[in-house]
């Protein structure tokens, strides 16, 4: 009974946020890549204080550029944009939702369909408008979620868009742990996490709201990603990427299973 009540409390502040947020995009209308983040910046910041949950950041954003990172759910994006005024870049399919879809347009959201001809190239001019804006964007080459116990394979499009800009491209990490006694039944990878086909996002959400303690922890690299491939390599850039995300997360690549005799 006690985790429900903390879920409808919290639930009820969250939606509070939420609608708060709504009125200020409907009066304000913020029009420059810069006034989007900022919206953005000061709704993340208010909607995780609203889920007790808390923040934290190794390292420092960098001026312009993409950030890269491991993606294990949408407290990824809420903890990034806490944290820094920042442009995201997401999958089409995001637009479509109801509400969210509105508020992530009006943020600035630079979306992409994967496999469509020309998606990545439209994007790009929006990743210009962000470099002139001295805003950082911020993508998940994954393409997905996991349950962050690994990093999957990158995809190379976007990434290829911005090295073609001759952006700067930085690692970042994104972690989480339980600072408080939840219970047996409660774990980061299951409850925390938000990835698998059947995951659904409103129960999800209900559940997360009940949990006590949960931190995110972001880092980010010193310093961008040095390439050894030109633009046009387009795997190689993408393995590199994805080994310097995984290095700055000390994850390790699963060794080859041997065959057994």
């Amino acid at each position: 009974m006690v985790r429900f009540l903390r879920s409808v409390g919290r639930f009820l502040k969250l939606s509070a946020i939420f609608a708060f947020g709504a009125i200020q995009l409907v009066a304000r209308r913020p029009a420059t890549p810069t006034e989007r983040a900022e919206w953005l910046h000061r709704f993340a910041a208010g909607a995780l204080r609203s889920m007790d949950i808390a923040v934290r950041v190794e390292g420092r954003f960098p001026g312009r550029g993409a950030v890269i990172s491991n993606h294990t759910g949408y407290l990824d994006i809420m903890a990034f944009a806490a944290l820094h005024p920042v442009a995201f870049v997401a999958k089409s399919e995001l637009a479509n939702f109801p509400l969210l879809g509105w508020m992530t347009t009006m943020a600035g959201t630079l979306y992409v369909e994967r496999g469509r001809g020309g998606s990545a190239v439209r994007a790009r001019s929006g990743l210009q408008s962000a470099a002139e804006a001295s805003l950082p964007v911020v993508f998940f080459p994954e393409g997905t979620t996991s349950n962050g116990a690994t990093v999957m394979k990158f995809h190379s499009g976007i990434l290829a868009q911005v090295r073609e800009a001759g952006e700067p491209v930085t690692a970042a990490f994104v972690s989480y742990r339980l600072t408080a006694d939840n219970g047996p039944h409660i774990s980061l990878a299951n409850d925390v996490c938000f990835w698998g086909d059947d995951a659904l996002l409103v129960p999800h959400v209900f559940r997360l709201l009940a949990i006590r303690g949960i931190e995110v922890s972001v880092r980010i690299a010193d310093s961008p990603i040095a390439f050894s491939a030109d633009p046009s390599n387009r795997k190689l850039a993408a393995a590199e990427a994805r080994a310097a995300v995984m290095e700055l997360g000390g994850i390790a690549e699963p060794a080859p299973v041997g065959l057994s005799f």
